[in-house]
């Protein structure tokens, strides 16, 4: 009999597919639920700072400007907003649908506190752009004791 060296972990690809092939039996899905399930859904951002303005895109394929909304408290930044489902075609025709849909709530702490009133934001092709001046350095003021 010939000696085959063993090895504890073996390929860890069949065993990732040894383990997906376990929870699929356990919990099989139908195809409708796997194709046409709703996900969870956080739009991607960059985030960067640029000539002392910090800035955050957020990309927001078809959604309207009006079902986004952004509010400060603090120093936290969230912006949060909605992707309504086309209720015009029935969920009986659809063949594959990957995009996600519902609300969305993405919150950033900035690093210094800033006014609200100095945010812009602007919405164009699909992607929201908001600048966040940096406040400028407040000098020292003594304050005299009596």
């Amino acid at each position: 009999m010939p000696l085959v060296k063993w090895s504890p972990l073996g390929d860890s690809a069949s065993w990732h597919d040894r383990i997906n092939r376990i929870f699929d039996e356990a919990f099989p899905r139908t195809g409708q639920e796997s194709e046409l399930a709703v996900c969870d859904w956080n739009p991607v951002i960059d985030s960067y700072e640029k000539d002392g303005v910090f800035i955050i895109e957020v990309e927001l394929p078809g959604i309207d400007k009006k079902d986004v909304a952004i509010n400060l408290k603090n120093r936290m930044l969230s912006i949060i907003g909605q992707r309504f489902f086309n209720q015009d075609i029935k969920e009986e025709n659809y063949h594959r649908r990957e995009r996600c849909y519902g609300t969305f709530h993405r919150s950033f702490i900035l690093p210094v506190f800033v006014r609200p009133e100095d945010i812009k934001a602007e919405f164009k092709d699909g992607v929201l752009k908001v600048k966040i001046p940096k406040p400028k350095e407040e000098k020292l003021k003594q304050i005299l004791i009596k």
